[in-house]
């Protein structure tokens, strides 16, 4: 949660001088900018990330515990293999990069395209090095060495920060996407002792005969399928957005990069940790198995819940100090404001989704996740277009059309576990969900008038220190308030905040007990 956190807060400092040097005379390449993220991400997402987290990480493991210079050499070939066929898809697209441009956003001027087409060009050296980066996270965490990986995306958005305050001068939108690039060299650059140290030499190699680089081959289509159900969702978002008023594409992965922000933190961390604990709970049985996701799912709604509220009541606050300037308008703090109430909504749905979706996995059951996935998409597909150009809701009808995505797929998710794997699992959890639900409510409504009061009597918000004096003192009002609630309404997964309290000391064992890898974020993050 550490690592995740401060890596969320250099990005937000990131998104920040964009908005600041970019935004009021430069809105339309800084749309480019954004959608020029979406198809070089999509390629690293399907053939990296769907390497590493569905054959790389379980297969080189098992050969690990057999014989360590074999590891080493299948590392080399699946990792070259996989390069290999990057390669290639990368070489088509920075070939093609003018076509590729004008499908991902069509209403793009001719030379706004040929901008979008440069970014992505420019951008796809940086994948390159996020896929080296991403064997060496994948290698470093099955020798059970985490603070290296978990440390590189701190050092991505670092190298961001740089070409945005050191290039842009020079060559304008061009200079964070070299940042990135730069980022994603510290990304690669901060692991290589790691790897080095334990012993991993580098060498071309493409053996595919090899029957664990075989496997690994075999087990990548439906893992990559499943994160192209994922990145159709921000594809489809830009597509759309490119037709609206410029500043669109920006405003919307302004106000998502808020929303993801407690998922991130929440969610995905909680989900990973539990992962090893489902797998162990599912071989001892069905009941034990049953009770180990109520209680996760319980403890997870517990946290992200009221996060959710917080983040819903402070969204303008929080849109100023994320991205707020001279340079960014009132009208757009105000429209970004909006997406981030609604985004705030759908927190909890996807923070659940993290969770169910490792329950399925624990269960060995891929395809249910997959299927579930492919379903919740078509409300992007069909409503997005309808709400935002049909209603005229621009920005709005793109999120709503994904809040409604997220309910479908957390619905579909938890009916089925609970029909199919886990009996009473709804039942479990009713009463004890219903309780967290009536104190996160109280607590948001409740902070309404203190967040008034205290803007208009006690703090300057034009000044950017009192703007985080009021957030902070709504937040430790809002936690209070929730958390007597919660001791109230005797909602036992209140526990768990001194469990957390007594960890954060212990930090170094808790480091070397996880189990599960944790995924380099995308570009976007």
């Amino acid at each position: 949660m550490v690592a995740y956190g401060f890596s969320s807060l250099l990005g937000l400092v990131r998104n920040r001088l964009l908005a600041q040097l970019f935004f009021v005379n430069h809105k339309s390449l800084l749309d480019a900018y954004f959608a020029a993220f979406v198809l070089p991400d999509t390629i690293f997402q399907l053939l990296i990330l769907g390497a590493l987290s569905a054959a790389f990480i379980p297969v080189f493991t098992e050969a690990l515990k057999r014989d360590k210079e074999e590891a080493w050499y299948i590392a080399n070939s699946a990792a070259s293999s996989i390069l290999l066929l990057f390669f290639f898809i990368s070489a088509g697209l920075f070939i093609f990069a003018n076509q590729a441009s004008r499908i991902l956003a069509p209403s793009f001027s001719p030379e706004l395209t040929q901008i979008t087409a440069s970014l992505i060009r420019v951008m796809l050296a940086a994948q390159f090095f996020f896929a080296l980066s991403s064997f060496m996270t994948g290698i470093l965490q099955s020798h059970h060495l985490f603070i290296l990986p978990a440390l590189a995306p701190l050092f991505y958005n670092l190298g961001i920060i740089i070409g945005t305050v050191f290039l842009s001068p020079f060559v304008g939108i061009f200079g964070p996407a070299i940042g990135v690039v730069i980022g994603s060299f510290f990304h690669f650059l901060i692991q290589l002792p790691g790897v080095i140290k334990i012993g991993y030499r580098p060498k071309l190699s493409t053996d595919w005969k090899n029957p664990y680089v075989n496997k690994m081959l075999r087990l990548m289509p439906a893992r990559a399928f499943t994160l192209a159900i994922g990145q159709l969702e921000r594809i489809i978002a830009v597509a759309i957005s490119s037709s609206l008023a410029a500043g669109t594409i920006t405003l919307f992965n302004f106000a998502r990069q808020l929303y993801i922000l407690p998922i991130a933190i929440l969610g995905a961390t909680i989900g990973q940790a539990s992962f090893p604990t489902l797998v162990r709970a599912k071989e001892e049985g069905k009941e034990k198995f049953t009770e180990t996701i109520a209680a996760t799912i319980l403890q997870l709604l517990f946290f992200v819940l009221p996060a959710a509220a917080l983040l819903l009541v402070l969204r303008i606050p929080a849109v100023r100090l994320a991205f707020g300037s001279k340079e960014f308008p009132w009208e757009a703090t105000l429209l970004t404001g909006k997406a981030v109430a609604i985004f705030a909504l759908s927190v909890p749905a996807q923070a659940i989704n993290q969770l169910l979706t490792r329950s399925f996995y624990a269960a060995q059951n891929t395809k249910i996740s997959l299927i579930s996935a492919i379903i919740s998409t078509l409300p992007v597909i069909f409503l997005a277009p309808y709400l935002s150009i049909g209603l005229n809701l621009g920005i709005l009808g793109i999120v709503i059309s994904i809040v409604i995505s997220d309910f479908f797929n957390v619905i579909i998710l938890t009916v089925v576990l609970n029909s199919l794997i886990t009996p009473g699992l709804i039942k479990r959890m009713t009463i004890p969900a219903v309780k967290i639900v009536i104190a996160s409510i109280i607590t948001g409504i409740s902070l309404w008038a203190p967040l008034r009061l205290l803007d208009k009597f006690v703090f300057d918000t034009t000044k950017t220190l009192a703007l985080i004096g009021l957030s902070v003192s709504v937040i430790i009002i809002g936690l209070t308030v929730y958390f007597v609630l919660a001791k109230l309404l005797m909602i036992e997964q209140l526990s768990a905040v001194l469990s957390i309290t007594q960890k954060v000391g212990n930090w170094r064992q808790v480091l070397s007990e996880s189990e599960e890898v944790l995924e380099p974020t995308s570009a976007e993050s």
